[in-house]
């Protein structure tokens, strides 16, 4: 596996995504030069994502941020440096770090006029405004239209890893209308496309999310792995903590 969950032949890659998806981002960053604009910009993306898995590690992934702006040339790379700063500045927000919304929007925006319609970056922007519309704007319906185009990006780009993502925010959506079926369709279609990539990291999120549209005992089973997964990576993603706690002794099930 490369390191954005593709199949490829590249040792480094491959060390990079074994590494990230066990929850090593640190490790795996510290792989990669910081003098190219691309493994500047991966250093980024990876402590970024360490940011919002564990609550911690901001500073690093400002300083990588910044080392990757610095280095970036092109205009793509310029737009991915600011699709990464908007990740950065939405996920403080999003774990109340921050209030740095205005910043996240900014940033992707301006990441929009600088990465083209069609080139391989565009699918990762739409689905993170998605992500900016759904949680800090209160925005479904714009997220939804997002998230499709990020989804029809990921599928033209054969990258499996975002179309893990896009199924997940699409079925949470589709949960929250009511659409059971299509939810359940979704969260099954992100997990199976984790286990089969091996990315340990986001499997737990994604049997807690099938779990929600199971009958018992089949909820119980997938929300059983899930903590036994959330133990196996020490407590990662730390915002799952909560809704893997067992119910207290005596409390009524359903």
């Amino acid at each position: 596996m490369s390191g954005n969950g593709t199949t490829g032949d590249d040792p480094l890659q491959t060390a990079v995504w074994r590494l990230r998806s066990r929850a090593c981002w640190a490790d795996a960053a510290a792989l990669l030069p910081a003098d190219r604009p691309a493994p500047a910009l991966q250093r980024a993306a990876l402590l970024a994502e360490r940011c919002l898995y564990t609550e911690g590690g901001w500073e690093e992934a400002e300083d990588a941020l910044r080392t990757a702006e610095a280095v970036a040339h092109s205009d793509e790379e310029r737009g991915a440096a600011a699709c990464e700063r908007g990740y950065l500045a939405y996920a403080a927000t999003l774990l109340g770090v921050r209030d740095r919304a205005d910043e996240a929007r900014a940033a992707l925006g301006r990441a929009a006029a600088l990465i083209p319609p069609g080139a391989a970056g565009r699918a990762l922007l739409d689905f993170r405004r998605g992500l900016v519309a759904q949680n800090l704007a209160g925005a479904p319906q714009a997220a939804r239209a997002a998230f499709r185009r990020a989804h029809a990006g990921a599928t033209a780009n054969a990258d499996p890893l975002l179309l893990s993502f896009t199924w997940r925010h699409l079925a949470g959506l589709a949960l929250r209308d009511g659409e059971l079926t299509e939810a359940r369709h979704g969260f099954a279609e992100s997990l199976r496309i984790r286990e089969e990539l091996g990315y340990l990291v986001g499997t737990a999120p994604a049997l807690v999310s099938l779990a929600d549209t199971e009958e018992e005992p089949e909820a119980s089973r997938l929300r059983e792995e899930a903590r036994r997964l959330f133990r196996l990576l020490g407590g990662v993603p730390t915002w799952l903590a909560q809704q893997l706690a067992p119910p207290a002794p005596g409390a009524a099930t359903a």
